[in-house]
């Protein structure tokens, strides 16, 4: 099928969805979790064959991304189940204005209608964005990445299996075939069809969506998250909270990339660093982390000298940039120049240095003594995620099914005319 004709399938039943009663809704969710699991069979013969094919010219933790395990299955129908409890938005008055000419104006949330999605290697997703599509009133059209084709398709069989046993159109998921630039532009300036373009993914196909983009296109941020360690950190809460955003899934976008330390605890903190996460996890047998410092960093540390563009990089790896500061000000101001505006935390005991921190740093989600692997969805109560928005218009952060709502007035009258 061509990419025209699954969004004229697709379009052409937005109203259907928009229509469908909350119950409908779960109703069509929970068969689609079902069949999710049903078919774990035929999606884990998919995934291996992507993984296969993906060895020759991807790492191993970006394989990982894109790997596919009876567990992560389960775990993407729970996924799907929590966004069927969560409440409906569409429909939700957000203001009444009663005017002096008796005509009551309500403003309402109501879907946008198809939303193209755009993504890389996470077959995960592919589910997320039907769930989230679904419940919030609209229908969706998946474009995923060479990497994860044929486990996407496999997923949308089965989740289209579930619409069908409630009776709701097959097409209200649809998904493009054509996995060259081509198929992606199409969607991109697909204004007859596309109501929004979420893209979700690295910084060139982000760029090439806001750049190229016909349709209305969210922004979401690669990460390049940052932690500063303040003078008057708890340095063991720091470890742990650095240990856990670097090492627990390295491949993510909230996943941290920059360590900013505080001159007044730098003798001290960088070696208790080293050891944690270079020296204590070879021991392990885990991978050490290769930390890239600055000057001053690796005066005191051994390591590896930042080269110009390590603070500006998404490492996706078990890499980490190390940037010594006089003071929140200047940390601050470090993050601002560098930051995708995505995740940034500080770890410290003064309440007033955080709260600068929290009005400073411009970014989606700001962190105090904790990490930022939690920048998610799910770990937000929002049961999955769209995608991470880091613009300023509609949606910023983890966008749940508010975000992806839009709204209408609705006027009242009793023949009152102008």
């Amino acid at each position: 099928m061509t990419t025209l004709e699954v969004m004229q399938r697709t379009a052409a039943v937005k109203g259907v969805v928009a229509m469908q009663s909350t119950d409908k809704k779960r109703q069509a969710l929970q068969a689609m979790a079902k069949a999710l699991v049903d078919n774990t069979q035929s999606i884990l013969e998919a995934n291996a064959k992507d993984v296969e094919e993906a060895k020759s010219y991807i790492g191993e933790v970006m394989l990982d991304r894109l790997y596919l395990s009876e567990q992560r299955i389960k775990a993407m129908a729970d996924g799907i189940l929590q966004v069927a409890q969560l409440p409906d938005p569409v429909g939700r008055v957000l203001e009444v204005v009663n005017r002096p000419n008796g005509l009551e104006i309500t403003k309402m949330a109501v879907p946008f209608g198809v939303l193209a999605i755009i993504y890389e290697s996470r077959p995960n997703v592919t589910s997320d964005a039907a769930a989230l599509a679904i419940m919030s009133g609209n229908c969706c059209i998946l474009r995923c990445g060479k990497e994860a084709w044929a486990s996407a398709k496999a997923i949308v069989d089965a989740l289209r299996q579930g619409l069908k046993e409630v009776g709701l159109p097959e097409d209200v998921i649809g998904i493009v075939e054509d996995r060259t630039r081509q198929g992606a532009k199409e969607l991109m300036t697909a204004v007859d069809y596309i109501d929004l373009l979420i893209p979700r993914g690295g910084p060139g196909l982000i760029s090439t969506c806001v750049r190229e983009a016909l349709v209305p296109c969210i922004q979401t941020g690669t990460g390049i998250c940052h932690i500063y360690v303040h003078s008057q950190a708890d340095l063991d809460m720091a470890l742990n909270i650095i240990e856990n955003a670097k090492t627990s899934r390295p491949s993510v976008c909230n996943a941290m990339e920059v360590c900013v330390v505080d001159k007044a605890v730098v003798q001290e903190f960088l070696p208790k660093l080293y050891e944690r996460l270079v020296t204590n996890r070879a021991a392990k047998g885990l991978k050490p982390v290769e930390l890239r410092g600055d000057e001053v960093a690796r005066s005191i540390v051994d390591m590896t000298p930042a080269g110009e563009t390590d603070f500006d990089t998404e490492f996706l790896d078990y890499i980490m940039a190390v940037k010594v500061v006089d003071g929140v000000e200047e940390a601050v101001m470090h993050i601002g120049k560098h930051s995708t505006h995505h995740s940034d935390g500080i770890v410290t005991t003064n309440e007033e240095v955080a709260q600068q921190f929290i009005m400073g740093v411009d970014s989606s989600s700001v962190y105090v003594n904790a990490s930022t692997r939690f920048t998610d969805g799910g770990e937000f109560g929002l049961g999955c995620e769209m995608g991470i928005s880091t613009q300023k218009m509609h949606a910023r952060g983890p966008m749940g099914l508010k975000e992806l709502t839009t709204y209408k007035y609705v006027v009242r009258g009793e023949g009152q005319v102008r």
